[in-house]
């Protein structure tokens, strides 16, 4: 069975090779990443002498062009081979896939969908083909023929790109929940894409704010409402004006889910000593409503930590460990109270797991550095001194860009808190 692969210049991705198994037989690819085969059988057997003998020199001068990296002249190539042979698959498929990187997506259009309509069983066609009818103002058909191809293509770029142009039909037709799911396969497909990233991001604020619209039209007096004033008052640096919110939303309902632990969280956070010592209570408050609140548990050893009360902290943290292990914050929190227990020999294995689970901790690396130092290890400890530099870097460009922004940041570590 015949395969397409062929090197072209897209305006999004210069220089890529794409490898299309026309026929879904893939061959190795050489010459610079490039190769062209036809099966003489599969294109002639129903074909005159002299017919397959134009077909035949068409088809080599197409691939002269193409392993010259001259596609534009290869086109012209392909459509005398579909002149000759309006059945050719691979003529009509190379014909589609080069019109299609040229711009030409009302040209392209035609030519991939009869090369689908003669061998359906090509994802890679019909992707394009809906990347072509996306970009051809033909949004319904594109659609269709994306949401069919889409789940079966692997190549990396070739799936990020046409990731994005069905998240851009989502989004025109305000399907917002369709263009979130497709957005998380893309992260999972390319993690660190910034135009992904991006688009998460416009995703998810547009749900947000959806949600928070409906939400205001049919139960604007609900706690919940309050909650979401809360968060965005919070969002925006007003904790005062957050902290009431959340307590007019535990006025309404004070049983409402993570409430008590969201007060907390901005009272634990406050300048004013009064208000930070009403977090205790509201931590409490929040684990009597869930005992296996682990957050909850670990943020009340914070507090504890504050006050001085070192057994109550260990007590808390090591109560937080056992409900989630893999928390490198009630670790974190473990290891400092160890050490300031004076038991750094039982800190350091909790330090080196707290680096483990967040290698971004500054704070971790730091006190990992000193005990490592106190051992002997100097090695080690210059290692960890060099990974709290870069990373003490790295957050305070964060919190640079945050204040720009004029937002606080949802969370705040312990090693915002008490760094060293």
């Amino acid at each position: 069975m015949p395969s397409l692969s062929f090197f072209v210049e897209s305006p999004h991705q210069r220089g890529c090779v794409y490898d299309l198994d026309v026929m879904g037989t893939k061959r190795s690819i050489v010459f610079v990443g490039l190769v062209f085969i036809v099966s003489s059988a599969f294109c002639f057997s129903q074909t005159p002498e002299s017919t397959r003998q134009q077909i035949e020199l068409h088809t080599q001068k197409a691939q002269a062009f193409l392993q010259a990296k001259k596609p534009d002249l290869a086109i012209p190539e392909f459509q005398a081979v579909v002149a000759l042979d309006p059945g050719n698959v691979n003529a009509l498929a190379n014909l589609g896939v080069l019109l299609f990187f040229r711009g030409d997506y009302t040209e392209a259009s035609p030519k991939l969908r009869a090369a689908l309509s003669l061998q359906p069983n090509l994802p890679k066609i019909q992707v394009l083909l809906g990347m072509s009818e996306k970009r051809g103002g033909e949004p319904a058909n594109a659609l269709k023929d994306l949401e069919a191809s889409f789940p079966l293509i692997e190549d990396k770029h070739l799936r990020v790109e046409a990731g994005m142009e069905l998240i851009e039909l989502y989004t025109a037709s305000n399907d917002l929940d369709k263009a979130a799911t497709i957005v998380t396969q893309l992260r999972q497909t390319d993690p660190e894409n910034k135009e992904i990233l991006y688009a998460a991001y416009r995703i998810h604020s547009d749900l947000a704010g959806e949600a928070m619209l409906t939400l205001s039209l049919v139960a604007p007096d609900s706690a919940q409402m309050r909650q979401i004033m809360a968060h965005e008052q919070a969002r925006q640096g007003h904790d005062a004006n957050a902290i009431a919110q959340f307590q007019k939303a535990i006025a309404i309902d004070p049983k409402l889910p993570g409430i008590h632990f969201e007060l907390a969280e901005l009272l634990a956070n406050s300048q004013d000593i009064k208000t930070r010592d009403e977090a205790e209570a509201e931590y409490k408050a929040a684990l009597a409503e869930n005992r296996f609140d682990e957050k909850a548990q670990s943020k009340l050893g914070d507090v504890y930590t504050k006050q001085g009360n070192l057994q109550k902290a260990y007590d808390a943290y090591s109560q937080a460990v056992r409900l989630q292990p893999d928390d490198p914050d009630a670790n974190f929190g473990l290891a400092k109270t160890l050490i300031s227990m004076e038991q750094p020999a039982k800190a350091l294995p909790v330090l080196e797991r707290v680096v483990q689970l967040d290698p971004t901790n500054s704070a971790a690396h730091f006190r990992l550095s000193t005990l490592y130092r106190e051992q002997g290890r100097t090695a080690d400890a210059k290692h960890e001194v060099d990974e709290y530099k870069k990373y003490k870097e790295m957050k305070e460009k964060l919190q640079g860009i945050y204040k720009e922004m004029q937002v606080q940041p949802s969370v705040k570590s312990n090693d915002d808190q008490n760094e060293r």
